[in-house]
């Protein structure tokens, strides 16, 4: 049902009746188990890395968003091909279960994470250990900032941040810890991991951004603006993140170990991290327009069975804190007008043409005199005094 036609002076108009959306969050996630005690691998603990992968516009279309978050989701699909390489064999497998979850819902208050966690059974909870979120890391040169909801002086987040910043020491930048109470009468948070820490799981947010942007702030215009990645500082943050979850499951903190060197088989690999990034720069992700089988989120899926076991793909309904309509694009036509100078010459042409013809009718209907009357300042008249 189109109307069009609205034609103004520089652009045209293409207005389309729009339906209500019944609109949805798609999450997916992979195990990768660790080494067994006894007959029961969910007796181990859980580390957990996360990251949202949708965006958010007033042109889904447009919405692609490289670095918020498709930078996030690089990492991630990356440190899980590393750590796969280490798990297939039994020697090199840790004594923790890793937990790779690609959420939806991250500019509508992250409410696709809370409805994963809120999936899970209360044993499960209670096995992570932590959850690193991972959030914007492609456009940093030397900082990056942990975002933890729970005190500096709380063991896990030490450890946590003893790990992160001996590793980031060790590659030549900084990583600074950011500490943001929890207001539990607010519904709204600010980072991926409150909704962690609102369920007592520790958690942390790694990322570029010293402070969370405002519900929709840096997404709220047409298009998705944090769009333009460096691939240098991803591949930096992804072994950041490798590294530091390397030393806290073998058991290396403190020591100079890298696992994921460069000249080693496990290194980063920037041809995987490129080809996804070339993916996510071309794939709008508003996630109520994605369907459970959208080619996107299949590609996701495939990627994370390449990888990690048990994957699973939940779809959950949105609330209605938004609401959408049913067209991710539409017609825009742009048409080319001639110059303002253009217009103010035709102007001036026109306006003599005008005041020719004029006198030329005068002189040949009324004489020569006429005409010279009619631009001649009439006389005064004197008054005179008595």
């Amino acid at each position: 049902m189109h109307k069009c036609g609205l034609n103004f002076r520089t652009v045209g108009f293409c207005i389309k009746l729009l339906w209500i959306l019944d609109a949805y969050f798609i999450w997916l996630q992979g195990w990768l188990t660790g080494l067994k005690a006894g007959d029961d691998a969910h007796q181990l603990p859980t580390i957990a890395v996360v990251a949202s992968y949708d965006t958010f516009g007033a042109a889904p279309a447009l919405s692609v968003g490289s670095d918020s978050n498709g930078s996030g989701v690089v990492a991630l699909l990356e440190v899980a091909r590393l750590f796969s390489l280490l798990y297939s064999n039994p020697k090199t497998r840790g004594q923790y279960n890793l937990l790779f979850g690609l959420t939806s819902g991250g500019p509508y208050n992250y409410n696709g994470t809370r409805k994963w966690l809120r999936s899970f059974d209360q044993r499960l909870r209670e096995s992570i250990d932590y959850a690193i979120c991972i959030d914007s890391i492609g456009s940093w040169e030397n900082e990056l900032w942990i975002h933890v909801s729970k005190p500096p002086e709380n063991a896990y987040i030490k450890q946590i941040m003893e790990d992160f910043s001996s590793v980031a020491e060790e590659l030549g930048f900084n990583v600074n810890l950011k500490h943001k109470k929890i207001n539990i009468s607010n519904p709204r948070v600010a980072w991926e991991h409150e909704q962690f820490s609102r369920l007592r799981v520790t958690a942390a947010t790694l990322s570029e951004l010293s402070a969370a942007p405002e519900l929709l702030e840096k997404t709220g215009g047409l298009i998705d603006s944090r769009h333009f990645v460096d691939e240098k500082a991803i591949i930096r943050g992804v072994k950041l993140v490798a590294e530091s979850l390397a030393r806290h499951i073998y058991g290396h903190q403190g020591k100079n170990i890298q696992i994921f060197a460069d000249n080693s088989n496990l290194a980063v690999n920037p041809y995987y991290i490129r080809s996804w990034l070339d993916v996510l720069s071309q794939t709008p992700r508003v996630a109520p327009f994605f369907s459970k089988d959208d080619p996107f989120v299949m590609a996701l899926k495939k990627e994370l069975e390449d990888h990690t076991d048990e994957v699973n793909l939940q779809r959950e309904a949105l609330d209605g804190m938004f609401t959408f309509y049913d067209s991710t694009s539409a017609k825009l036509n742009i048409y080319q007008v001639a110059s303002v100078t253009f217009d103010l010459l035709l102007l001036l042409v026109l306006g003599s043409y005008l005041i020719v013809l004029f006198s030329f009718l005068v002189i040949t209907t009324r004489g020569l005199d006429d005409l010279i009357s009619l631009f001649r300042r009439p006389p005064s008249r004197k008054v005179k005094t008595a």
